[in-house]
Parts: structure tokens; sequence; C-alpha cells
């Protein structure tokens, strides 16, 4: 194919994005996250942010990632097993592990390469991994790159879940069987029913991975998350989570037993072969859990909870958006259906001064666009009622 031919294939084929609302454009923000973020110089009320607990601008994370940058540099300058292991890994991994009560915990350069090498280093060909249908793309691609036997439930379908795990022992029996599920789905915002999804792993004698990713900070004693609120962490053999949401910092991790921590060090290739984080982030990660394990950090959570209460009673309903009795966590999704009618939503409350950007497919299925708006700890009252006001007034007179 030639040069003229290839920019021909890629024009065609953002055409064909185009045609159907569903190409995508970088924006760049001007300033630094918060409830506020600045945009080609305008202000605007940012509820597209998962900074929950608004950390990622926090004088805390800043002291301790340039007290580590002054004292450990910039970059790690190799992979963990090389050289890359500084002081700030270890301290995160440890304070990570007490944090979420496990033995140990390894952290990865993104949630995504958590996923990916987490559940590739755990199933194998003739393995059976199975997975909840609304699971995030990074939970998909590790258990496709596994090799393993692919099965998935409908979301929180706890009969169909059932049937694949009676399925996987009479048709895969002696085989691994993982189950992989969320404790916060990232578009819906609800919860996975962790307590009967357990009582299956156990019965089926499988594995569990949750990943806590929107969970952390948010649910549980001290942001622990949802295995720690329904006191179920010790059920759970897999306990992935992000560095980069409520925690404000940027990485992943994995929590759990000894033996499965040194087995990813040895057999997680997204670990094994990418360069080891900044130092700096490493602390600021540390910083943030410290917080989070204050009654401070705590007071944070709860105030954040205040704020998710005001949204779930000042959001109006329409025919796609009932009225919540309770939020199950800090997302809520705002129901559309027509791609370019969410981008003509969206674009209409930035027009008022308000970011919540469309999400349209593929990341969520094709006539389910929407706006997915989050809540933070920093919002204020004022921030929440008038956003609120503008989708009833803009979805009224669309």
């Amino acid at each position: 194919m030639s040069e003229l031919q290839e920019r021909d294939f890629f024009q065609e084929q953002l055409d064909a994005l185009r045609a159907q609302s569903l190409d995508r454009h970088l924006r760049e923000i001007t300033s630094a996250q918060g409830p506020e973020i600045e945009i080609a110089g305008r202000r605007f009320v940012n509820f597209s942010s998962n900074d929950y607990l608004g950390l990622a601008n926090d004088p805390r994370l800043r002291k301790a990632a340039i007290a580590a940058i002054n004292e450990f540099g910039i970059g790690a300058g190799a992979s963990r097993l090389i050289s890359g292991t500084q002081s700030p890994h270890i301290r995160l991994e440890h304070v990570l592990a007490k944090w979420k009560a496990t033995e140990a915990a390894l952290c990865f350069s993104s949630g995504y390469a958590a996923a990916l090498g987490a559940i590739s280093a755990l199933a194998t060909k003739d393995d059976v991994v199975v997975l909840d249908k609304l699971c995030h793309a990074s939970l998909i691609d590790g258990a496709k790159l596994s090799g393993a036997i692919l099965r998935v439930f409908p979301h929180n379908n706890l009969s169909k879940l059932e049937s694949h795990l009676q399925w996987a022992g009479r048709e895969h029996a002696g085989r691994r069987v993982l189950i992989v599920t969320e404790s916060v789905f990232s578009m819906d915002g609800d919860r996975t029913p962790l307590r009967e999804v357990v009582e299956l792993k156990r019965r089926f004698h499988a594995l569990l991975m949750l990943d806590e990713a929107h969970a952390v900070g948010v649910i549980g004693p001290n942001g622990r998350g949802l295995a720690a609120a329904e006191n179920l962490s010790d059920d759970v053999d897999v306990q992935m989570g992000t560095l980069s949401k409520a925690l404000g910092a940027s990485g992943g991790y994995i929590c759990g037993s000894r033996g499965l921590i040194e087995w990813l060090i040895n057999r997680a290739r997204s670990f094994i072969f990418s360069t080891a984080p900044p130092p700096g982030i490493a602390a600021a990660a540390s910083a943030a859990i410290d917080f989070l394990a204050s009654p401070e950090g705590e007071g944070r959570r709860r105030l954040l909870w205040k704020k998710i209460d005001l949204m779930c009673e000042f959001l109006p309903v329409n025919d796609m958006n009932k009225k919540r009795n309770a939020a199950s966590s800090a997302i809520f999704p705002w129901i559309i259906g027509d791609e370019q009618a969410a981008l003509d939503l969206a674009s209409a409350l930035q027009h008022e001064g308000f970011l919540v950007p469309a999400i349209r497919y593929p990341t969520v299925a094709k006539g389910s666009a929407r706006l997915r708006i989050t809540v933070t700890a920093a919002h204020d009252e004022d921030h929440i009622r008038a956003l609120c006001e503008a989708i009833k007034r803009n979805s009224a007179s669309a």
C-alpha cells in the first residue's frame, strides 16, 4: 500500500466514524484538575473527572512527589526486575497491602497494565475466564490475551454466571476457573452483587478477581472498597485497583496473597517488560493512601457522599432516566440513546459552562449513548444544582 493509499484508507475510516457520530478528539486542559478547569482560556465546571476526592492537585501529594523527585530523580530508569525498583515503590506496596489488609501488593504502570498482566498470568490455555458483560475493556483484553476459554454473562445475571460455572466444571474439570467482575461499573455506576458472587465462587471452587477501580476511595471504611464494606476481603483472591482515580495519582495495583504477588512478579508480562513508574508518582500515591487511612481522609470520603446524595436529589428524571432512591457510587449516567443527540446535549452543556462529554460506542453499547456525570468531594451544592437545572432545561428543549 502506497503512502497516498494509506492516507486515503485512514481518511475513509475516519469519515465513516464521523457519519455515525462516533469520531473522537482530544481536548487540551490548560489548568490543574479540580471542580473547575480551563479549556482554551474559558472556565468550565468539570463533571467528567474520576478525581473523586479532589486529590489530583492536593498539596500533600505535591509535597510527597517533589520530595521523591529531589531524592530519586524523575524516571526509574529500568524495569522493576532490573534496577527500577526504588524505595518509593516498595513503600507504596507496603502501604497498599496494609490498607487493603492483604499479605502483599504489586504496582503496575497503569490499571490497564495490571488487568492484562494479572489475568494472563492467572489463566492460560484450557483454563476458563468468566466475565460480566460490562467489565472494563482492560479486563476483557486481559482475558483474551490469556488464551483461556472466555465466557461472558449478562450484567449482574447471577443465574447465567452459575450456569457458566456449572458448564466449566463439567466440560473443563480440573482446570482453573477465574471469575472477573467489578465493584462499581464505570459507565453505569452500579455495583456487583458481591456477596452472591462470592457464594458462587465458593460453591464452584473458582478464583475471584475484583476490580475496585471506582470503589476505592469512595466505598467502605477508609475507602478500602466494596469487598471491605461487605466484609468479604478474605474471599476475593485478586483485588485490583487504580491509583489514578480517587487516589489522585497514576498507575494500577494488585493486592492478594504473597504467593499471588510473587507469581505475578515472575509471570505478569506487563509488569516484567515495563519500565517502573516514576518514583514521584509512587510517593504521591502513598501520600494519598496515608490521607485516606486518616480521620481527615474518612471525613473527605463522607463529604463526597453528601455531594453524591445531592446529585441523587437534584438530577431530573425522564422516560430513560428514572428517579433513584439512593446512589451506588459517584457515577451518574444520563442515558440518551442516540449518539448525535448525546453529542448535542454535551455541546449545549459546554456552552453553559459545564464539561460532561458524551460517552458513545464502543465504550457503551450502540444505541445507549449517554452523559457520564461524576461527582467529587470538591464540587459544591451550587455546581450540582446548576448542572441538574441545565440538563433539565436542555433535555426538555431537545
